[in-house]
């Protein structure tokens, strides 16, 4: 059997640049709008929790619990992307999430909103790491960091997707005898429904289901993937019991577990502390204004995924780079809480907070390769991952009950700079080999 061409080859190049460009863009489309439909309360909160006078506890538990159903189905969502069908798979997370999105325009009740909340997560479960696996199906090793901090995007981008589109939503409030919070869910709801409908007719599972790409270069990429798969396997497995007894997966997932305490909460809970400093500061806005005030900021975010993806890549420097964003993060959003200041510098503190806390993902995801051999940062992800979202649910829920014994936006701000702070210690604590050098 001839071996398959080089790297540098013209069909190898032609098959790459053709996988790029035909899956990268409905990826991170799909994964715009399944961020968008989690963290879409957070924008329909403030006019929500009025109309249905939820207090802060009930807002903070229903937004976590997300989070519990997530984690429940989010291993046996990436097993079926492997074992069944990737299109089929992804094609029922879209509709099921975008139904359940939508359905949250419909409660009443606490109850409701909790039973909504958890149905959301276990629809949506599995899908990132349903993605993870499916790169590997798709783009040979060397593409895949790369083809990830493109998917990263997806976060800062549908949060400043979700703030300009949410804030025109809510002046809809009385049409078709709507409130303007349920149009927000509605209409946000509706384009994973129509991905879903939409993705087995564009998304193939396999090279050999691709009819853009030539024979060749899908014999190069069927036999590039196989002969990765086979050098791992070769490398030797490392069982989850095993990794878990090194010493960087732990500090790796509480550095993660840490900053997502800080970082979810501040997804969900910005609009609710923006309105608040704004009127510490003399400045008074609606709901429709304060997520407007939101939107530089989730902006600023965009431009810290792309500025350290590409710094980090060119000086070869993974750990301090995300402890930077990590640290300045926290340092940023508790001068954000000083009190007296005006409005203007507030706001600036907090669009270098919304830097901070989107520098740090990119090259934190690099680590896991850097600190343990490629068997054991296999296994290590997963457990990372675990640890990552269930912070969202810890962190929620802990903002709601600060809240609600009482603690005000500046306070609640500082708890998250701590947590922030605290994830850059322990990623500082991790030891890291330089990139090019051997395994161990």
């Amino acid at each position: 059997m001839p071996a398959p061409p080089e790297p540098d080859d013209p069909v190898a190049r032609s098959a790459r640049r053709k996988v790029a460009g035909r899956l990268l863009p409905l990826l991170l489309a799909m994964y715009v709008v399944a961020y968008l439909d989690r963290a879409n309360l957070g924008f329909a909160k403030l006019p929500m929790q009025a109309a249905l006078g939820f207090p802060d506890d009930v807002m903070g538990w229903g937004i976590g619990l997300f989070f519990a159903g997530y984690l429940l189905l989010e291993i046996p969502g990436a097993l079926l992307v492997e074992h069944w069908s990737a299109r089929k798979w992804f094609a029922r997370i879209l509709v099921t999430w975008g139904l359940c999105s939508m359905a949250t325009a419909l409660v009443t009740t606490a109850g409701q909103f909790y039973t909504v909340r958890v149905l959301l997560g276990l629809a949506e479960a599995g899908f990132f790491p349903g993605v993870i696996v499916y790169f590997t199906h798709w783009f040979p090793r060397r593409d895949r960091a790369r083809a990830l901090s493109g998917m990263l995007l997806a976060v800062p981008a549908s949060l400043a997707l979700g703030a300009g589109a949410s804030a025109a939503l809510l002046r809809l409030d009385g049409a078709a005898g709507l409130a303007g919070w349920q149009w927000v869910f509605v209409a946000e709801g509706a384009p994973a429904v129509l991905l879903g409908l939409a993705v087995p007719f564009l998304l193939p599972d396999r090279p050999k289901d691709a009819r853009w790409l030539t024979p060749a270069e899908r014999d190069w990429l069927d036999r590039t993937l196989a002969d990765e798969r086979r050098e791992a396997a070769a490398a030797g497995a490392v069982t989850v019991g095993q990794a878990l007894r090194r010493p960087a997966v732990w500090l790796l997932a509480a550095g993660i577990f840490c900053t997502n305490l800080g970082g979810y909460a501040l997804a969900f809970w910005l609009p609710t502390a923006v309105k608040g400093l704004l009127a510490a500061a003399g400045t008074a806005a609606d709901d429709t204004a304060v997520l407007l005030w939101t939107l530089p900021i989730y902006l600023c975010g965009m431009a810290a995924v792309v500025v350290s993806g590409r710094s980090s890549d060119r000086t070869g420097d993974r750990k301090w780079h995300c402890v930077a964003g990590q640290v300045g993060a926290g340092l940023f959003l508790a001068l954000s809480a000083v009190p007296g200041q005006p409005w203007a510098a507030v706001f600036g503190w907090l669009c270098l907070a919304g830097f901070g806390a989107y520098f740090w993902i990119a090259p934190y995801w690099v680590l896991p390769t850097l600190a343990l051999s490629s068997s054991a940062a296999a296994v290590a992800v997963g457990v990372i991952n675990m640890c990552a979202n269930a912070a969202g649910l810890v962190g929620n829920a802990g903002v709601g009950e600060l809240r609600a014994a009482g603690l005000g936006d500046a306070g609640c701000l500082l708890a998250l700079a701590g947590c922030y702070a605290l994830g850059g210690v322990f990623v500082g604590l991790v030891p890291v080999r330089r990139e090019g050098a051997s395994t161990a």
